[in-house]
């Protein structure tokens, strides 16, 4: 048996082979002098809405955690990044994003750099069910529980993009733009 060669599955119109190997791990990225950021829905969501627009490139979500100072996620990154280079692409989207969205975040991260340079990463491999329990419990686990946070934990592997859009909107009564 090859097992690159049965990794890949074959496009159904045949043209194209697709790489069904994956690479999950599970990240945590601490924000800048462990400043208490995530007590806000709005930062929440701009920080999530960074991470999403990695899929295009290629990368997979599906849980999300975030405690007062912290996230905690599982991304399935592409095999052609590094673990390196997925930290910094995700740091990047999602401090743009939350700079974009939240212009007074300039006032306390001044220089823009808004990730610390702690990180933690490991591959999820066959504890993936243990790993979801976790992340799910990250508001409990650190006491983050704010009054205006109505949603910490996100879990992509049940619900589509256009869900949470939807959701984060408050909208369900019109279609989300993508």
């Amino acid at each position: 048996m090859d097992l690159v060669r049965d990794s890949y599955k074959v496009n159904p119109r045949g043209k194209e082979r697709v790489d069904t190997r994956n690479s999950w791990h599970e990240f945590m990225f601490v924000s800048k002098c462990r400043y208490n950021v995530f007590g806000k829905q709005k930062t929440i969501d701009a920080c999530v809405e960074g991470f999403l627009s990695t899929r295009k490139l290629g990368f997979s979500f599906r849980e999300m955690g975030f405690a007062g100072t912290h996230v905690h996620f599982s991304a399935n990154t592409p095999k052609r990044y590094s673990v390196l280079n997925a930290e910094t692409m995700l740091k990047q989207r999602s401090s743009k994003n939350i700079f974009a969205k939240i212009p007074n975040f300039r006032k306390r991260y001044p220089r823009g750099s808004f990730w610390s340079g702690y990180e933690h990463h490991q591959s999820i491999g066959k504890d993936s069910k243990k790993s979801s329990e976790y992340i799910k419990s990250q508001p409990e686990h650190h006491k983050a529980l704010f009054p205006g946070v109505q949603k910490a934990v996100f879990d992509f592997s049940i619900r589509s993009l256009t869900d949470f859009a939807q959701s984060a909107s408050g909208d369900t009564a019109r279609p989300v733009n993508q």
